[in-house]
């Protein structure tokens, strides 16, 4: 399981305003972490457009493998165990993983 990896993930249960059901996510934890640890970060995709920074597009492609443009809601970042994963999908472009590090790191920064 590598960063930036799309995959499938069951996200139920949930509580409240936390995106539910098995929906595509992105994996942003780094390789050593996903490599030593039973969990990985990931960032739940959503097709639903809404105009917000923290909301960054990943095309629809052969690389990302989704069928339809997605966005990566960084406000939904959370932990979850790798059982929860489940077919690969596919992945992001370069430039899309740098404008999600960049915008995690704006996000966090002190």
């Amino acid at each position: 399981m590598k960063r930036f990896t799309i995959y499938q993930v069951s996200l139920d249960p949930v509580t409240g305003a936390e995106m539910n059901k098995t929906r595509p996510c992105l994996i942003v934890s780094p390789d050593e972490m996903n490599r030593k640890l039973k969990t990985v970060q990931i960032v739940p995709l959503t097709s639903q457009f809404r105009d917000l920074p923290i909301r960054i597009k990943i095309k629809a492609n052969p690389l990302s493998g989704l069928t339809n443009d997605s966005y990566a809601a960084l406000d939904q970042l959370k932990t979850v165990d790798k059982k929860r994963l489940g077919n690969r999908i596919g992945n992001v472009s370069d430039l899309e993983a740098q404008i999600v590090c960049d915008t995690l790191l704006e996000m966090y920064q002190y």
